[in-house]
């Protein structure tokens, strides 16, 4: 049995190579919080039609404001 018969021969059902993005099938930068199974590529440009939405967050320690993004119910 050669090398090449052995390589990929059982399915991956867990782990990280067993999940891609819901859009574009990259397996890199999944998110998977709350369900998305999106790569972050995809969730940057599609957030909006999500339902997810910028808030700025409280400054604190004196560094510069930071966005976060929130879920809108």
């Amino acid at each position: 049995m050669g090398h090449s018969n052995v390589w990929n021969s059982h399915p991956k059902n867990y782990g990280p190579g067993s999940r891609v993005c819901r859009v574009c099938a990259n397996p890199h930068g999944l998110i998977r919080k709350y369900g998305l199974m999106c790569c972050r590529q995809c969730f940057r440009s599609n957030a909006k039609d999500i339902g997810f939405i910028k808030i700025l967050a409280p400054q604190q320690f004196g560094t510069r404001v930071k966005f976060l993004i929130a879920r809108v119910s």
